[in-house]
C-alpha cells in the first residue's frame, strides 16, 4: 500500500506505526462526499457615526455576494473622509460567527471600521491608543458592540473562535476584532 500527498509518500508501515489502522482508513470517505453545503450568511450592522444600516446576505450558495460586499465596504468606510477600503470577507465571517455564538437579536453597532492612515495618525496625535500599523487601515478590523449582549460575552464568543485579535475595552463600551494573528488584550 502506498499513499502520496503534498508532503510526500506515506508507507503502510509508517501509518501503522503512527497508529492508523486499515480499519480507520476504510472509514474515511472521499473528500467530495464529506463536503457539506455551505450555509448562507446574513449580517445586520449599524454604523453609529453615520446612522446607516446593512442587513443582507453577504454569502450565498457558496460564494460571497459582490454587491453586498461593496455595500459593506461603504458602510465600514472611514466616516471622517468617506474613503473606502475592501473589507476582508473573513472579518464578516468572524462577525457572523460571534453573532451566532451569542444569539444576536439586534444589529452589531460599528464604532470604527476602516481608517485611513491619516485618520489613524490623527487619532494617535490626539491621545487615542491605536496601533501605528493598525489592522483598521487594511480593512481587517472593526470595533463593535451588540445591544443586549454584554461585552464580556462578546469577548468570550470571539476568543472561542480562535481567529484573529480580540481587544476588550469595557470602559469604552466595545470590543475590537480583527483577522490578523491570534492574540488578545485588555484596553482601557
Amino acid at each position: 500500500m502506498h499513499f502520496s500527498g503534498k508532503t510526500g509518500a506515506v508507507s503502510r508501515r509508517s501509518l501503522i506505526v503512527g497508529g492508523i489502522s486499515a480499519a480507520v482508513l476504510a472509514t474515511i470517505k472521499p473528500a467530495a462526499a464529506a463536503v457539506a453545503p455551505l450555509k448562507d450568511r446574513t449580517l445586520h450592522l449599524y454604523h453609529r457615526q453615520t446612522g446607516e444600516f446593512f442587513k443582507e446576505t453577504y454569502f450565498q450558495d457558496g460564494f460571497y455576494v459582490v454587491d453586498a460586499l461593496d455595500r459593506v465596504n461603504w458602510l465600514m468606510r472611514d466616516w471622517r473622509t468617506d474613503e473606502t477600503k475592501t473589507i476582508d470577507p473573513g472579518l464578516l465571517d468572524l462577525l457572523y460567527n460571534v453573532g451566532n455564538n451569542v444569539d444576536a437579536a439586534k444589529p452589531f453597532e460599528i464604532l470604527s471600521g476602516y481608517r485611513t492612515p491619516e485618520t489613524n495618525a490623527a487619532l494617535r496625535r490626539h491621545g487615542v491608543r491605536t496601533a501605528s500599523h493598525s489592522y483598521h487601515m487594511v480593512g481587517q478590523a472593526v470595533d463593535i458592540t451588540l445591544p443586549g449582549v454584554s461585552l464580556r460575552n462578546m469577548r468570550k464568543a470571539a476568543l472561542a473562535l480562535g481567529q484573529g485579535g480580540v481587544g476588550y475595552y469595557p470602559n469604552k463600551g466595545f470590543i475590537h476584532v480583527d483577522t490578523g494573528d491570534v492574540r488578545q488584550w485588555n484596553g482601557r
